[in-house]
This record gives C-alpha cells, structure tokens and sequence, in this order.
C-alpha cells in the first residue's frame, strides 16, 4: 500500500532506474528517477542534520526547478510537512504564512532569495539557497553532500503533508490541511479517468507553478504516478514555451488559460503543437469559443476541468464528459461526488444554480491549525462555487459566492456579465465587481483592457450590454486599465480590483505590460 507521494518516486526508481524522470528546460539539466530517488534521500539526511522532525514545517519558495522537486519529495520522505509558496511573495507576505505556519526552514534559490530573507528578518528559520547563500546560510548542495540515512518509516496517510495557502471562502489565505491521504486519492482518482490524462509514454509540460497545487499534484504527482517524463519551465512565454514544446517533443500540455490567448494569434501554431496529443485547462473558466477557435487552428483536443486546493485539486473533467456541451468543465471525475444546493442548504428548483458540494477521499483536513470549516460530518465540502448541472451531469461554473453582486435585491453573477463584455471587438480582458450603492445596495462596476480605439471600444461594449444583458446587469461604471492582475495561474484577482477602487488606480500600475 502507498502511503506517500514520496513513495511513487522510490517505485519509479525501483522499476525503472535508468529512464529520464526530469528535464529542467532552461539549462537542460536532467535526472533519472534513480538519480532523485538518491537526491530525495540525501535530502532527508540533510534536513535530519539540520535537527529537524517528524511535523516540523519547511517552506519551499523557489521557482520550477529540479531542486523545488526533490527538496519536496524528501520533506514529504522525511515525515515533514511542506510548505509551497509563491516565489513572487513580498516579504510581509511570506512572514506571515512563515509565522502562521511555524516553519523551521525555507528552501529558497538566488531569484527570491533577497524576499526570503526581508521575510526571515530576526525570526529563528533557517535559510537554505539553490544559489549563493550569505553568510549564515546554507547552500542546497551542502544540504544534500551527505551519503543519505535510513528512509523513516511509512508515512501515517492521515498525517497532514502540504500545507497550500488559498484564500478559500474567506479573506486573508489560510493554510489548507492537505493529508498524504488526500493527495494520493486525487492522483489516483486522475489515473482512472479514461481516456487517460497521461500516460507512461508522455512528455509532460511542467509550466503551472509547482508552489501552486495544480502544478504540485496534478501534474508533478499525476507524472510521479504514471511515471512520465516532466520537462519543467520556470514560466510561460508563448514563443519560448512552444519551442520547449517542440525540442522536447512534450505531448501533453497542461496550461491556465491565458496562454490560449497568447497562442491564438500566432502563427504555424497547427505545426507548432505537432508533437502534442492533449491540452489541459484548469485553474480558471476557459470561454467556449477559445476552445473551439484552438481546436481549429490546432487540430489539438483541450479538456477543461474544475478543481480546488482544497480537493487536491481536480474535481471535474471534459474527459468524463459523454458529450460535454462548450463552457462546460465536465462531469465529476470517479471517486467525487458532487452536488448542488440553495441557500437554504436544500437542492436547487429545475435548472437553477446552487452552491458546489464536493465528497471523496480527496478532500482536505480542515484550514490550519484546527481544522476549521473543513468537510461536514457526512464528508461534504461547500465550495464557494456557483454552478448548475446539465442532464448529462456535466457542470457549467456560474460564479463565486462572495463574489456575487445584489443589485436592488437581484443576484447578478460577474461572470455572465464578463462573458458579454468580452464577446465585444476590442476587449481582450474583462472583470467585474460590485461596489456600494446607496440607492441599490450595490452597483456593477467593469475593468477592460482593450484594444483599439477607446472610445469606440468603450461606446461598443455600452451597446451590446445593453442589448443582452438585463438593465441590473449592466455596468454603471467602465474602467480601461493597462492589465488586469492575475494569480499565478491565470484567475483575475478580484480582491485587488476591489482594493483599487477604495484606494485608487495605481495599484494596477505594477500589472502594466
């Protein structure tokens, strides 16, 4: 029995030692799986040495590297609990998970490294560089100069392995509880849709950020299972990614979907996607007509799934789909289930949208450090999510809960208003908030960026959302920004737009091309 996705990398290497398990795409560095099944081990002893324990938390702050890798499977081997977090952190950022997390020790490499150690200040953590370390500070390789120990023993699969910072339902992030348990579940549940996402033959794209749970389990740990190989890229640039796609000969691309954007006006893309058999899109709602329009050009499928951190993460996928209808992110992959409910925790009348509910073993343990607002005692998770099922099954995202805005007593879900906006010529991205009204309680507020003339973009989008959506839909205030900010992985974050409009527009600045 599998305790730990640690334990899929000491299986690869038994089974098939010799085969090329990593490629670092920016420096061609590569590792057999015996050869991170050796680093892994020299991690723990390292990390032994360096006094720590079972529970202890380290940190991982460091972009998509061989390091990141193997300091995450021998955290995970020596009975630690890992820490992902976002490179691109400011300092006050990181200190606050690092004091909310307690941890001991932060891997770092030389990009962020300054940022982690504005973050450290005084506080009793250890720092640990893939790079050059300062004074006081460790380097990655004498971490891992040590011949290795004894492995621990099998890992509780109840025990909590990853805590991943997610905003959740809530404001502030908080640390979601995932147990070895949980991510193994999703591993395995991925494995048994068919057709298959990957395959033991696959070359496997690794762009999304392996601090984020996509990049972490459903595509590191999905590879780690079928034992694939993982070609990893630091970041997304649409020329670069597609000829790491071509010299590799990478079929399989998982991406957000901002690259769809990027990559549609290109040209040769048909050629350049030659090697490729799959496209996967998760993360964030991908418009159907984005789809359809790179389905064309390419010849390439895309599936769209739906997922959270706190399910570790997919729940849905198109491949499950028996004729998944365009918009929708499929039905739910085997071992979840999934439901629908009011705000009176009751089903929804008809076709009407309800708050996501999500059971299996996937789920996580709760938010750190007591478990709060984790899965009730039937199994059931409230998502956040708005959504409604077709008769198929197949779920169709409809919008956040606390994202939506009540407009004189009316719900309006900024997605539905988002997806007329941007049907306009012109705007190449749209977001919607609500703001205070004294009149309606609220009002529906849009962010663009557009393309062309202004005015005439502006003059359009007044039109069409007149014509197609309900006047307390419609956007009483329009606002053209250079860009609009985004997560790592391609979702606009909204509570930033809401911060620029209590605090004004130049918090966008920073986003600008």
């Amino acid at each position: 029995m599998t305790n730990s996705v640690a334990e899929l990398l000491s299986q690869a290497a038994a089974a098939q030692a010799d085969d090329i398990a990593l490629v670092e795409g920016a420096s061609g560095r590569t590792r057999t799986w015996a050869e991170l099944d050796a680093e892994a081990d020299r991690v723990v002893a390292g990390l032994g040495e360096a006094g720590l324990v079972a529970g202890y938390r380290v940190a991982l702050v460091l972009g998509n590297r061989i390091e990141f890798v193997a300091a995450y499977l021998g955290a995970l081997r020596a009975g630690l609990v890992v820490v992902p977090v976002n490179p691109r952190s400011t300092g006050s950022e990181l200190g606050r998970i690092l004091d909310d997390s307690g941890c001991r020790l932060v891997v770092t490499d030389d990009d962020a490294a300054a940022m982690v150690r504005e973050a450290v200040g005084d506080r009793e953590v250890r720092i640990v560089v893939a790079g050059r370390p300062a004074a006081g500070e460790t380097s990655y390789d004498e971490l891992t100069a040590s011949a290795g120990r004894p492995v621990p023993p099998q890992q509780d699969p109840e025990a909590t392995a990853v805590l991943l910072y997610t905003s959740g339902t809530s404001g502030l992030p908080r640390g979601a509880m995932l147990t070895h348990r949980a991510l193994l579940a999703n591993i395995e549940q991925v494995a048994s849709v068919e057709p298959p996402m990957l395959t033991a033959t696959d070359v496997v794209l690794g762009v999304l950020p392996l601090f984020h749970v996509y990049g972490l389990n459903a595509v590191l740990g999905a590879t780690l299972h079928r034992r694939a190989k993982l070609v990893l890229a630091e970041t997304f640039s649409p020329e670069g990614t597609l000829d790491l796609i071509d010299d590799e000969a990478i079929s399989v691309v998982p991406v957000a979907p901002p690259a769809f954007a990027h990559w549609l006006s290109m040209d040769d893309l048909a050629v350049r996607f030659g090697p490729v058999r799959l496209v996967l899109s998760g993360s964030a709602p991908l418009p159907g007509d984005v789809v359809d329009r790179f389905v064309e050009v390419t010849g390439v499928p895309v599936h769209q799934g739906y997922g959270l951190t706190e399910a570790a993460p997919v729940v849905t996928s198109t491949l499950c789909s028996s004729d998944a209808e365009s918009g929708s992110v499929g039905a739910a992959i085997p071992g979840i289930a999934l439901r629908l409910i009011d705000e009176d925790g009751q089903a929804p009348e008809g076709s009407d949208p309800g708050e996501i509910e999500i059971r299996g073993a996937n789920l996580f343990s709760g938010y750190w450090p007591d478990g709060a607002d984790g899965p009730d005692d039937d199994g059931w998770w409230r998502t956040g999510d708005v959504g409604f099922l077709d008769d198929d099954g197949d779920l169709f995202l409809v919008d956040r809960v606390k994202e939506l805005v009540i407009v004189s007593g009316f719900n309006v879900y900024p997605i539905e208003v988002e997806e007329v906006l941007r049907r306009v010529p012109g705007v190449r991205e749209a977001a919607v908030i609500g703001a205070p009204d004294e009149e309606t309680g609220e009002r529906v507020i849009a962010y663009l960026v557009v393309d062309g003339d202004e005015e005439t973009v502006l003059a359009a989008v007044r039109e069409s959302s007149t014509t197609n959506l309900a006047r307390f839909k419609q956007p009483t205030e329009l606002h053209v920004v250079p860009a609009l900010p985004h997560t790592a992985t391609g979702k606009v974050q909204k509570g930033r737009l809401r911060a620029v409009r209590r605090r004004g527009p130049e918090l966008l600045e920073a986003e600008r091309p």
